[in-house]
């Protein structure tokens, strides 16, 4: 066993045999649709507060801070009321997440999927439809349901479904969806913002679309051997292991039943998944499902995202060429996000962590010195055309760093890390401290910007900084490592191992017997 802060589990993983079959790639790909509606939303948001169509009718305030003879670049977008249109998704969604970890043991993951995916559609009509900002909140926060169901179902589809081997790069497919959805928006609010009046409508009527594909996805595929187990229908649980390994070499017993008698074992601990996730031998994974979506936030993304029309007109370009640069950035980030899906089971989730949290600090640094000699403290300078497109490239290269890291893996991870016992709880930890985060970072981002100008990016590039020294020394490598023996790597980890020792009841009696 390696030892020191980079010391991973180097114990042979089962091998049940299993490849990558058509039925698997196909059930993979309906599950990781639900990436779609995450993507697009946060697409389609940033876009749409920067037509003018929109803010006259709902944000007058901004449109009349941007016609100011001297006006504060940084601030121009400041507004309470425009942020809670944003934000207030992930408040809801923080809500939805935390209750589809119940609902998900009662009715399994594919039937959480399907629920998710029909709020969204809701929320879509209601959006398109809104004649003031209590319905553009209210459609926002039918949004956010259907964002917290499918967040938190979605990502443990995909872990629990995926062969051992190539688990990495089918959860990644998550990242993979969000990101097309991203760029579909951005193309979207691109060609919407040349219609007059009721351009805003069409983007945000047109989310209807992806949650339409999850909708369908979810009726296609059945539920996970995992979720059936856990529900008592072993003889579905088989049938549907073996539709998604197929072939004669795939040894479907062995899996099935290392898979049941983790599924015993949670049956038998069924109620109070959240209290038992505070014991000390869970501490190692109540620690990452709050560390990780929590870092991914704050590498500051997210609020990039949304706002990266806002930030590319502070940054001196026009409306049109700010919102194409918003598609700039959506192709750089789903291009980047294959890469990931390439190596992230060739080369390990760590390295992936440390390069692409690396290159982020160094983004964000040049981004914030530009914008100091640029634009100034105070925000009354221009900046010059080839500083602009300075920023634009600099932004493209954070994306595509944040695509190949902290982007998928902060899917991943808390998709594969948790016991069965507490993998509801977990996950709905972790999707509700993502969500939460995001409330906090959009609601708050154009005030810190206004605030703080181009430190911002300085106070981010920190962050970064300090979650990359975390994922070096706290998170251990779990590539290729199936699910049922996970906590092998927590036990033989450097620090972790003093809370995780090696999991009872392997010895136990087949519950499948």
């Amino acid at each position: 066993m390696a030892g020191g802060a980079f010391a991973v589990a180097d114990a042979p993983a089962a091998d049940y045999g299993g490849r990558v079959t058509f039925s698997v790639v196909v059930t993979c790909l309906m599950a990781a649709s639900g990436g779609l509606i995450f993507g697009y939303d946060i697409g389609i948001s940033g876009g749409v507060t920067a037509m003018d169509s929109f803010l006259e009718g709902f944000f007058p305030g901004v449109l009349r801070r941007m016609a100011s003879a001297r006006r504060d670049e940084y601030c121009i977008y400041d507004s309470h009321t425009l942020t809670a249109f944003t934000s207030s998704l992930y408040l809801a969604g923080l809500a939805a997440s935390l209750v589809a970890s119940r609902v998900t043991r009662a009715i399994g993951r594919q039937a959480v999927m399907l629920a998710g995916g029909a709020l969204f559609f809701a929320g879509a009509a209601v959006n398109a439809a809104a004649v003031n900002i209590a319905m553009l909140i209210v459609g926002r926060m039918l949004l956010g349901f259907g964002i917290g169901f499918t967040n938190q179902a979605a990502p443990v589809y995909l872990a629990e479904t995926a062969p051992p081997k190539w688990r990495g790069a089918f959860t990644t497919g998550f990242q993979l969806f969000l990101g097309v959805g991203n760029l579909a928006a951005n193309l979207v609010n691109y060609g919407t913002a040349r219609i007059p009046t009721w351009g805003w409508r069409l983007s945000l009527g047109l989310a209807a679309a992806p949650a339409a594909v999850i909708v369908a996805g979810a009726l296609l595929i059945p539920d996970t051997p995992s979720s059936l187990l856990m529900r008592g229908r072993a003889a579905d649980a088989r049938t549907a292991l073996r539709r998604l390994r197929g072939g004669a070499d795939a040894d479907v017993d062995a899996e099935l039943a290392d898979v049941a008698r983790a599924a015993e074992a949670a049956r038998a601990h069924e109620s109070g998944a959240f209290r038992r996730i505070l014991r000390r031998e869970h501490r190692p994974h109540l620690v990452m499902a709050v560390a990780v979506p929590l870092f991914q936030q704050l590498t500051c993304v997210i609020v990039i995202a949304f706002f990266s029309p806002v930030l590319f007109r502070t940054a001196g370009f026009g409306g049109n060429a700010a919102l194409m640069g918003a598609v700039i950035l959506g192709a750089v980030n789903l291009g980047s996000t294959l890469v990931s899906i390439a190596t992230v089971d060739r080369y390990g989730r760590r390295p992936l962590f440390v390069t692409g949290g690396a290159v982020m600090v160094a983004c964000q640094l040049a981004t914030a010195w530009i914008m100091g000699t640029q634009i100034g403290k105070d925000g009354g300078s221009s900046m010059a055309r080839g500083y602009s497109v300075a920023v634009l490239a600099l932004t493209c290269a954070f994306s595509a760093s944040f695509g190949w890291s902290w982007g998928p893996l902060a899917w991943v991870v808390p998709g594969e890390i948790f016991p069965v016992e507490v993998r509801s709880a977990g996950q709905g930890i972790s999707v509700a401290v993502n969500l939460g985060a995001t409330f906090l970072l959009t609601q708050t981002f154009l005030s810190t910007l206004c605030a703080f100008k181009y430190a911002t990016f300085l106070y981010y590039a920190a962050w970064v900084a300090v979650m990359t020294a975390f994922v070096v020394a706290f998170l251990p490598e779990t590539k290729g490592v199936p699910l049922e023996a996970m906590g092998d790597v927590w036990a033989r980890h450097w620090y972790w191992g003093r809370f995780v020792h090696n999991q009872p009841g392997k010895n136990a009696e087949d519950p499948l017997r």
